[in-house]
């Protein structure tokens, strides 16, 4: 049994790093992105099923085992690290080597939808990202680990990932600090210039005037 701190902490740990799972509809040759942060050498790993929608009996029943699903991953700079097609049903899985926002697009390129009414896939996607990635049960199994090391080899990788995360927000934190200095920069700039600009304009309605009184000879 844990101690209350120790379940507290997991507790914790589990709500900074869950794992999630949706599902969305798409029609033939849809394509559906979703951004998703994740920090450098971070493992990720994403399952999916589909389903498609049947009129007969008005719901949604599994997907035919030739039904295409591609799948497309991009990292922050917009390169291509995961491009592959799938089946009906798989799981893909990346490591990030850059922090930052990761694409991950999903698109069906099959014309088998045409066959149903509306041709409407429901997929439905589970992605897991740091530790979740690891399946304890089977890694006790192989290293014969008892229940407290397992439960300590839990918790060394969710510190390992947390760190990582902490790593994430500094490098955040830094692009935001260089951001704001370039803005501040730029309007401070732009203020200069647009106060040199009034002084030119002033200076030379102040010659102009000066020309048009002496042509009056109010001067």
């Amino acid at each position: 049994m844990l101690s209350t701190p120790a379940a507290g902490l997991l507790f914790i740990l589990a709500w900074i790093y869950p794992s999630y799972a949706l599902y969305f509809h798409i029609g033939e040759t849809e394509k559906k992105c979703f951004i998703e942060e994740i920090p450098d050498e971070t493992m990720v790993i994403g399952k999916y099923r589909t389903q498609l929608w049947d009129k007969q009996t008005n719901s949604f029943l599994p997907s035919t085992p030739g039904l295409g699903m591609h799948v497309e991953i991009k990292d922050p700079d917009t390169k291509i690290i995961l491009s592959r097609q799938y089946g009906s049903d798989g799981r893909f899985t990346f490591t990030s080597h850059t922090p930052g926002e990761h694409q991950i697009c999903l698109h069906s390129n099959s014309t088998k939808m045409a066959l149903f009414a509306g041709g409407k896939l429901r997929v439905h996607l589970d992605i897991q990202v740091g530790e979740h990635t690891n399946n304890y049960p089977e890694i006790a199994a192989k290293d014969k680990l008892t229940e407290l090391q397992l439960r300590v080899r839990q918790l060394l990788d969710q510190v390992e990932q947390i760190q990582k995360e902490q790593n994430y927000q500094r490098y955040r934190e830094e692009r935001f600090r260089m951001t704001s200095e370039s803005t501040n920069q730029r309007v401070l700039w732009w203020s200069i210039a647009q106060t040199l600009i009034l002084i030119v304009t002033g200076i030379w309605q102040m010659k102009h005037l000066k020309s048009f009184f002496e042509a009056k000879k109010l001067v």
